[in-house]
């Protein structure tokens, strides 16, 4: 059973998503205005949080952007409600460091599916924390003390920079990057890098570890946002 935050100023649509989850046997608490939703997380950090972007007080994104610089919800698995449908919005829900975004009307069997979505990968992220020196994903094994990667068994050679974007990738199946996230993490603040150079050293780690890059299995495209690694791949 999950402890979950539900942050939503429409009762009905906060009743609805709390009589659902709670069917699923998970503990749910809710707030009314992100300055509520905010307290709330940071008094007694939930397993996982549904934030709803337009909110009273304090706005979801603001809430947001406050979990992720408090150490101790930093890492708190966050899925953003909206009624906005555009991608630039589902961009910088993301951005400010939502792992997964829904679009308002929504069908409780797809929430459900995203919040055990949301809670498996939450758990995946601390096996890896907890073994970070070895991680197996599919048929890839990397090692990250050695600077190695093993596809089906075959060592397989990369750049510094194939290796970090590969790993930033593999350690969080599921999570969408956008091109500047990746930017951000793999190469720094270089302001002589662009999101283009994203796509490229995309293409060069599909090359290497796909079967068939063209019909990528492991890192997946998202349209109209960045990539992902795919959840089948996780265990």
């Amino acid at each position: 059973m999950a402890k979950i935050l539900v942050v939503d100023d429409e009762t009905n649509i906060l009743e609805l998503i709390k009589y659902n989850l709670e069917k699923d046997n998970h503990r749910v608490i809710t707030a009314l205005d992100g300055e509520e939703g905010l307290r709330l997380a940071q008094q007694e950090p939930p397993d996982l949080i549904i934030l709803d972007v337009m909110l009273p007080k304090v706005d979801g994104l603001e809430v947001c952007r406050c979990l992720r610089s408090h150490p101790s919800t930093s890492r708190l698995p966050i899925l953003m409600v909206s009624a906005r449908r555009e991608t630039v919005d589902h961009v910088v829900g993301l951005e400010m460091g939502a792992d997964d975004y829904i679009t308002k009307p929504f069908s409780p069997r797809e929430l459900a599916a995203r919040v055990k979505a949301n809670l498996r990968r939450a758990q995946y992220d601390k096996l890896v924390a907890s073994n970070t020196s070895l991680i197996r994903v599919g048929g890839l094994e990397m090692n990250l003390d050695k600077f190695e990667v093993h596809v089906e068994g075959t060592p397989v050679n990369f750049t510094p920079k194939e290796f970090k974007l590969l790993h930033v990738l593999m350690s969080h199946p599921g999570k969408v990057f956008t091109r500047e996230m990746l930017l951000e993490q793999v190469w720094g603040f270089d302001n002589n890098v662009d999101t283009r150079t994203v796509d490229v050293h995309i293409r060069y780690v599909r090359q290497k570890i796909e079967v068939d890059p063209g019909n990528p299995k492991y890192i997946l495209t998202v349209r109209g946002v960045g990539y992902k690694f795919s959840e089948d791949y996780k265990c």
